[in-house]
């Protein structure tokens, strides 16, 4: 399955998330306390990887949870509602057993309650389970008689009337009964739906591996279940490794369990350093020692295993927990992660923060990971408060979460409608990259791409050489890197109180973005210019403004070669070609 939307009511401080799509990565931005974390907790109790995947009622929002708890057993709420799309493989298995076409819809939803009691929203084709049923007994609807039935029940009060049913319809009419029971969405979702939906696996700081263990506290906490998730990091690890703790415990072929767990290690570093740039030359260690009976409990008794990290170029140790945060935190994840990769493939990872302790240039380095490494297979969602772990080219993932004075926490993919403050990473993300690639000015005209500066150059210059009026020096012309980006970069360049002026394509996909434009208070009057209203027809690209032109292969090389630091494509070649030769 793949997670579609999400909506949470009712949750923590989250009163109505409203609906919140995700695509292969989605990123939430927002201010500390304004329920990014609570809205990550939601979804991993829908079917956690781990062991947290009961809502509790004390999660109910407290000004209304003494109303709530009188009701809560007879009508429990639902504070999670996701909706999936099933696959194609997923979907043929189910037809298996109750026939082909059955679903209306390929979109499930499922709901979950504050008693953690499950169910599905199907849409399902009656008729087509009929038609199945009527398969497999060797009928059709007219042999049966009930050629007027859409569905099971009317089938049976067809037949139900018929007081001289042969055998084989006395048969088929009990199948019928049977198959009533219990309702077709129902049977689909405890059979199907609930094994095959995908778990969610959660982590954040408090997941990273301790620098030292205790094996008996460890064992402890296993038989206490209390285990917290930095050892179930650890034993993750172990995991990997193919190391049990009994084996630490006595020490048996120390040195067959020593090759395991320094594998594992190198393992799991290698996959790190490909995806890590500040530091190639640290390394990790593993110890088991006896404890010191000077040591403060735990640590006073039994075995301890102890994770050390080696500078090669300083040629020291220091604990696992006490140095290089970022590189920790990292190997932890990778730890874990590899564990429950190992054992399935369905899992949608929710990152709470992550790479919080690393350098801009190293969370630049976590996002390729999250793209080549993690993306190709599983579904990505994270948080951040850190521009750099947001890319400026990819902010359809961005989903701006915001705590709204009498409506609690809202999620939302319009940063048109949002605050400045929630929305500061992502204009210092978009300021940090347009500083890197183009200058701005006071007074910005957004086109689509690189290709519409040449052209709108390539008319002012040539206006200039008739004595007429050019584009005004004091506008600066920005490519935002496509139509579906011109509203975003409207309201992140508008709230740095800039001139902002928009010279854009029209086609029928962008009715929505111009209503959007043309409501937007950021823009003034008169700003919005449409290519169409230039040509007087209802749809139109700026290279529409031009006549074709053919032209010697010396005029080309001489005009490729003039404004090849534009990195212009053929469409922008052939309109430069236009100006300056037609």
């Amino acid at each position: 399955m793949k997670l579609l939307r999400a909506r949470v009511t009712n949750f923590r401080c989250i009163d109505d998330s409203t609906w919140v799509e995700f695509g292969d990565v989605t990123c939430f931005v927002g201010k500390n306390e304004s329920g990014k974390t609570a809205f990550l907790q939601a979804l991993q109790k829908s079917n956690s990887a781990s062991d947290d995947s009961n809502f509790s009622i004390m999660d109910y929002p407290r000004k209304g949870y003494s109303k709530y708890k009188q009701i809560h057993e007879t009508s429990p709420h639902v504070p999670l509602e996701i909706e999936f799309e099933l696959t194609p493989e997923e979907i043929a298995s189910i037809e298996m057993e109750f026939g082909v076409n059955i679903f209306k819809s390929y979109k499930v939803t499922r709901k979950k309650d504050y008693k953690n009691q499950s169910s599905w929203v199907i849409d399902i084709d009656e008729n087509a389970f009929l038609n199945y049923l009527l398969t497999q007994a060797s009928l059709t609807y007219e042999t049966a008689g009930i050629s007027t039935a859409s569905n099971c029940k009317e089938a049976i009060l067809i037949l139900e009337a018929k007081s001289d049913n042969p055998p084989a319809i006395t048969s088929f009419l009990e199948i019928l009964r049977q198959q009533i029971q219990e309702p077709v969405q129902q049977r689909i979702g405890s059979k199907y739906l609930e094994r095959l939906q995908p778990a969610f696996f959660y982590f954040d700081d408090y997941s990273i591996m301790p620098g030292a263990i205790s094996i008996p506290h460890l064992r402890s906490l296993i038989a206490g279940k209390t285990l917290t998730e930095d050892y179930k990091a650890f034993l993750a690890f172990l995991e990997i490794a193919g190391v049990k703790l009994t084996d630490l415990e006595t020490q048996a072929d120390y040195e067959r369990r020593k090759a395991d767990l320094e594998a594992a290690s190198i393992s799991i570093s290698d996959e790190v350093f490909a995806f890590w740039s500040q530091n190639k030359e640290l390394e990790v260690e593993l110890d088991l020692s006896d404890a010191d009976p000077t040591q403060p409990p735990p640590f006073n008794s039994g075995k301890i295993f102890r994770i050390r990290i080696r500078n090669q170029r300083h040629r020291v140790t220091v604990p696992f927990d006490k140095r290089s945060k970022g590189f920790v935190w990292f190997f932890s994840f990778l730890s874990y992660f590899s564990k429950l990769e190992s054992s399935r493939s369905d899992l949608i990872l929710l990152l709470d923060e992550p790479g919080l302790s690393l350098h801009a240039k190293a969370q630049s380095d976590f996002l390729r990971f999250i793209d080549e490494r993690l993306a190709p297979t599983y579904q990505v969602v994270y948080t951040t408060h850190s521009p750099f772990m947001i890319n400026p080219w990819k902010l359809q993932r961005v989903r701006t979460v915001q705590d709204i004075d009498n409506q609690g926490t809202v999620i939302s993919d319009d940063v048109l409608r949002n605050d400045r403050d929630t929305i500061f990473p992502l204009q210092a993300a978009l300021g940090y990259d347009l500083a890197q690639n183009l200058f701005i000015g006071p007074n910005c005209l957004l086109v689509e791409g690189p290709s519409d500066i040449i052209y709108l150059q390539m008319l002012s210059d040539l206006l200039i050489s008739k004595g007429k009026t050019g584009l005004d020096e004091r506008w600066v012309v920005v490519p935002v890197g496509g139509a579906d980006k011109v509203c975003t970069f409207v309201s992140l360049l508008g709230g740095n109180k800039l001139n902002i002026a928009v010279l854009m394509d029209v086609s029928s996909k962008d009715a929505q973005r111009i209503r959007s434009l043309q409501e937007n208070s950021l823009l003034k009057h008169g700003n919005l210019i449409k290519i169409s209203d230039i040509t007087s027809t209802k749809e139109a690209d700026i290279e529409d403004l031009f006549d074709p032109l053919y032209c010697s292969s010396t005029q080309a090389t001489y005009v490729f070669q003039t404004y090849t630091p534009w990195h212009m494509g053929p469409a922008a070649l052939i309109a430069a070609l236009a100006l300056r030769y037609g």
